[in-house]
């Protein structure tokens, strides 16, 4: 019989970043694959580059050399020049291609690409390599890459058929039957849950959690809840307050005694970012990390309300 080529997907995703050697992504090096658009929108997000599911053109005020070609090749002002300097307005329609094309100082470009399995499958046999010293593999984080399920699935499908361990990194804000579209193709699974009360997650995310409740429970009471690792970032005066971690730690534990629960230090990097994209950062002075014994007595909290496996790293 003669040897039939495997047909190729015409599926693509957009994809905002490729991250290589990643060491909190999931067991051993990782390369992780970040995916665009959320249906959160956290106020503290760490990722404010791929809220926003299509791409969109940044500037690199650093870069920039102030030469005007930009100005020059806009034909409906999507850039301008204002006294605190060149202004990008996304919202305006422009030949974006051509005005990155044409900077010398690579001062534009976009944050996003659309790619096809193929090409992600190339890109990650690069770091292959690296997988067969540990437990390494590749983690699809975001953005949500629910939000693009069908490309996700399809994608740790071609991972699996190369023996690559793979691993998501998910709010779970998404229907029962998306996320089932990626589990038969995940060895591990990294599920956010921000906060516990109802009122309290949609006004901090503009979303309900009553969907991250339901997958929650499903994938705790299911023969694969060894699997998956519950995590809770700990964002000052939002998600880091003792009765939201009593909540969230007896509705966890109420579902299975011996789930496996994160605590993750809050990271000041995302303050950065706000800049890039045009938003504004929900603290006014970013917050320090949690000292080792402020991060103790968070541990202490979740302890006392029933979690039995806490995984927590103290600098």
């Amino acid at each position: 019989m003669e040897h039939q080529e495997k047909k190729k997907s015409h599926k693509t995703g957009t994809i905002f970043d490729i991250k290589r050697f990643a060491t909190h992504d999931g067991s051993g090096l990782r390369t992780t694959i970040f995916f665009k658009g959320c249906p959160l929108r956290c106020v503290w997000c760490q990722n404010p580059e791929g809220l926003e599911k299509e791409p969109a053109p940044v500037y690199f005020a650093n870069k920039c050399i102030g030469c005007g070609t930009c100005l020059k090749i806009c034909t409906n002002e999507g850039m301008t020049a204002e006294k605190s300097g060149i202004q990008i307005h996304k919202d305006r329609k422009e030949d974006w291609e051509t005005i990155i094309y044409n900077c010398p100082a690579k001062a534009v470009a976009m944050d996003a690409r659309v790619c096809t399995v193929e090409e992600l499958i190339r890109e990650v046999q690069k770091d292959r390599v690296f997988y067969r010293r540990g437990s390494g593999g590749v983690t699809l984080s975001g953005g949500e890459p629910l939000m693009q399920a069908e490309f996700a699935a399809e994608l740790l499908a071609a991972l699996k058929e190369l023996g690559i361990h793979t691993a998501i990194e998910t709010s779970l804000s998404a229907s029962l039957e998306t996320l089932k579209k990626v589990l038969p193709y995940l060895d591990q699974i990294y599920a956010d849950m921000k906060l516990a009360d109802a009122r309290e997650h949609m006004a901090c995310t503009g979303n309900t959690n009553q969907h991250i409740r339901e997958n929650m429970e499903y994938l705790l009471t299911s023969p694969g809840w060894n699997r998956v690792i519950v995590r809770t970032p700990l964002i000052p005066s939002y998600t880091a307050t003792s009765r939201n971690l009593a909540a969230i730690a007896k509705f966890l534990s109420g579902i299975c005694p011996e789930v496996h629960y994160e605590l993750l230090n809050y990271n000041p990097l995302a303050e950065a970012k706000y800049y890039l994209v045009g938003k504004k950062y929900c603290f006014e002075e970013n917050p320090k990390l949690y000292t080792r014994e402020q991060m103790r007595k968070f541990g202490t909290i979740v302890r006392e309300h029933g979690i039995r496996n806490l995984i927590m790293e103290i600098e």
